[in-house]
């Protein structure tokens, strides 16, 4: 069978498939559909493609082995935070060596780490954030910015009304950004 062969069946079915029959057959299928959001992912981090490729494999691999231990709810944006995590462990690990004489590119490289470092923080303090919200922000929060879903999809997927989503949204949106910003005084 090809992979078209399943476009109408959702990560949330695949999922299941995977769960009861513990046949990575499903999990195959599940995350070739996310390769290409992977590569670009680790690219975005990595800057280097055979490095990027690598990771996608890593990336794999753990996605693999985590999803025989746990259930996850929001596949995607699961993954995408695992890739991102592995991607930062790269930089953090790895080993740059400069020559001395060379200013410029100590100070790019002091920048980069830097930034990483910060970006790091920032998504943590999201994460954390996020569990605080009411739970029908933070759904909503994570179908629309994570997930990527409209507003009409995430009412038909929630039961919510059109207008009660932009509220959850909004109003998320808000009480995430003060917790956050609460919490960035608090260290």
């Amino acid at each position: 069978m090809k992979q078209n062969d399943f476009e109408h069946i959702s990560d949330n079915e695949l999922l299941e498939k995977f769960y009861t029959d513990s046949d990575n057959y499903w999990l195959g299928i599940l995350l070739q559909r996310y390769t290409l959001l992977l590569l670009g992912t680790c690219m975005k981090y990595l800057k280097n493609e055979e490095a990027a490729k690598d990771a996608v494999q890593q990336v794999f691999l753990k996605a693999i082995t985590e999803l025989q231990k746990y259930k996850v709810a929001y596949f995607k944006s699961w993954l995408y935070m695992v890739a991102k995590n592995y991607c930062l462990m790269q930089l953090r690990n790895k080993n740059v060596f400069v020559a001395v004489e060379d200013e410029k590119y100590i100070e790019t490289n002091e920048t980069t780490r830097d930034e990483i470092r910060d970006k790091e923080k920032s998504f943590s303090l999201i994460e954390s954030s996020l569990d605080e919200l009411n739970e029908e922000q933070k759904n909503c929060v994570i179908l629309f910015y994570l997930q990527k879903k409209s507003y009409n999809e995430i009412a038909i997927s929630t039961g919510y009304s059109v207008m009660q989503v932009k509220s959850h949204i909004q109003n998320g949106k808000r009480n995430l950004k003060i917790l956050v910003e609460k919490k960035m005084k608090n260290n």
